[in-house]
């Protein structure tokens, strides 16, 4: 398992090994004591599934308020994924920043979004299936979104903005000076 930074405190591309012959391959996707050797100490109670019928449906930014706050380990099953993470920490020195990793089946790689993160996807190609695992139970009452296109964020997606697929939860999202947000780190991941 290779696990490398992205630059942001907590957020992590992390890449499975594949044991392969002529018949496929063999990966293990989830090994918590590995991941706990690398000082990644997470319990991931519930497993999510989206399937996303065309190709430039955009979903986030997302993410739940403490104390129902949730890490993601985020992995494509299917298609592929502009991924992204924005910092949504008021004390952290990285707010507002955001940092994206392209996240496919054939990379065969996942990325980790931390808690006091909010996070969204952009499919890059129809039939796209995502799969993650999250900490915490879904949670309506603490469930919030930031508007993908806040230019206070200034996330660079590679589609015409205007042309992407939404839900009416994501298209009337607050921009992030009017979100309920992190008033304190929440330990990113760790």
């Amino acid at each position: 398992m290779e696990i490398r930074e992205l630059g942001l405190d907590g957020v992590l591309e992390i890449k499975p090994q594949q044991f392969g012959d002529e018949r496929g391959f063999f990966s293990e996707t989830y090994n918590r004591a590995r991941l706990a050797e690398s000082g990644i100490n997470l319990e991931f109670v519930q497993d999510n599934f989206s399937y996303s019928a065309q190709k430039g449906v955009l979903r986030g930014l997302h993410y739940q308020l403490p104390p129902a706050a949730q890490d993601k380990l985020v992995r494509v099953s299917r298609g592929s994924i502009l991924d992204v993470a924005v910092d949504i920490r008021k004390d952290s020195a990285t707010f507002g920043q955001w940092v994206s990793l392209i996240i496919s089946a054939e990379a065969w790689n996942q990325i980790l979004v931390p808690k006091g993160f909010a996070h969204g996807f952009l499919t890059l190609e129809d039939h796209t299936e995502v799969v993650y695992k999250v900490t915490e139970y879904y949670s309506p009452q603490h469930d919030r979104c930031i508007r993908f296109d806040d230019s206070q964020i200034g996330i660079d997606w590679p589609v015409d903005t205007a042309d992407v697929i939404l839900s009416d939860k994501d298209r009337i999202a607050p921009g992030l000076s009017n979100a309920d947000i992190f008033e304190k780190s929440c330990g990113a991941g760790k």
